[in-house]
């Protein structure tokens, strides 16, 4: 199974966009995939329901912060994929913002209920979802 399908099942079985970006690398860092659930948890839905960062993307930047983190001194090179990371997703997409990505302001209780019944999240997200990993799959070659 690629980690493009890896990543696309544990989202379909109830993951968030960030769980599911992050747990399909974690393992190959040394994280297993219960602590990586738990790490990303509040991540999804652009932190929190809060509609800001894209789930997809954080879970992405924590994969960057495993692969290429550590001290003081690996923090530029973090940051330098990181930023390449947002460039890519951001071209791609035209936002790294869940609100503009996804057309709701999660944060408003009543759009994150329309959302949800109209499905937003397997339609949009999983294309999100599969974007940051094959992005990720690029830049930690």
């Amino acid at each position: 199974m690629t980690k493009t399908e890896l990543a696309l099942q544990l989202f379909s079985g109830r993951h968030s966009c960030a769980q599911s970006v992050l747990m399909a690398f974690s393992e190959e860092y040394g994280m297993d995939r219960i602590m990586a659930s738990k790490v990303a948890c509040a991540f999804g839905g652009g932190i929190s329901h809060m509609g800001l960062t894209c789930g997809a993307v954080a879970g992405a930047l924590l994969v960057l912060g495993l692969k290429f983190g550590g001290g003081p001194e690996m923090k530029e090179g973090t940051y330098q994929a990181a930023q390449e990371f947002m460039k890519r997703f951001s071209s791609l997409h035209g936002s790294t913002d869940c609100t503009a990505l996804i057309g709701y302001d999660l944060s408003d209780p009543d759009q994150l209920a329309k959302a949800r019944e109209e499905d937003v999240f397997a339609q949009r997200c999983s294309g999100y979802v599969a974007s940051a990993v094959k992005i990720l799959e690029e830049l930690t070659r």
